[in-house]
């Protein structure tokens, strides 16, 4: 029987397959037809149960190829799965807390200055209102001064009333 074989009669062929973005290795059986120089072998039913014995191998070459297919496609597919968890987890329990935290931070960093430029603004209002209060008791201490000296000059200008000075920013 060793004899009588030269080549093989069933190959393997492998190809790629995507799944979901997953690729996943696929075998096909490639079953060689032809006779086999076994046809007459044997006495008395001999040579029919060798063939039937090379069709129940045949078989089962086959069906070893597709029982390979979907355990090369488990195994891939679990590899993809676990990763894809790990990748989850650590979206969920790293890079989202800390952009979180990030925010929360940027939140309160902003309500400071906010609350900062408020009070500032409170401040120049009250600087104003205080320089308004000595102008307007400067002016009325002049005009007091000036009604009751009798004689003085009302034609010359006040240096401290001639204009409006620029608001002072902290």
């Amino acid at each position: 029987i060793k004899d009588n074989v030269e080549t093989a009669t069933v190959k393997v062929n492998g190809g790629m397959d995507n799944v979901a973005g997953v690729k996943i290795p696929h075998f096909t059986p490639n079953i060689i037809p032809g006779e086999s120089k076994m046809d007459l072998t044997g006495l008395g039913r001999g040579g029919q149960q060798l063939q039937n014995c090379r069709k129940a191998y045949i078989e089962s070459i086959e069906l070893l190829v597709q029982l390979a297919n979907l355990q090369t496609a488990f195994v891939t597919l679990d590899h993809a799965l676990k990763v894809t968890n790990r990748r989850v987890n650590a979206l969920e329990n790293v890079v989202i807390p800390k952009i979180e935290n990030t925010i929360s931070y940027i939140k309160s960093e902003l309500d400071e200055l906010e609350r900062e430029e408020f009070f500032r603004l409170k401040k120049v209002q009250k600087n104003k209102a205080k320089h308004a209060e000595e102008e307007a008791a400067f002016k009325e201490r002049e005009a007091m001064a000036a009604g009751g000296g009798g004689a003085s000059d009302s034609s010359a200008p006040s240096l401290l009333s001639a204009g409006q000075d620029d608001d002072v920013l902290f």
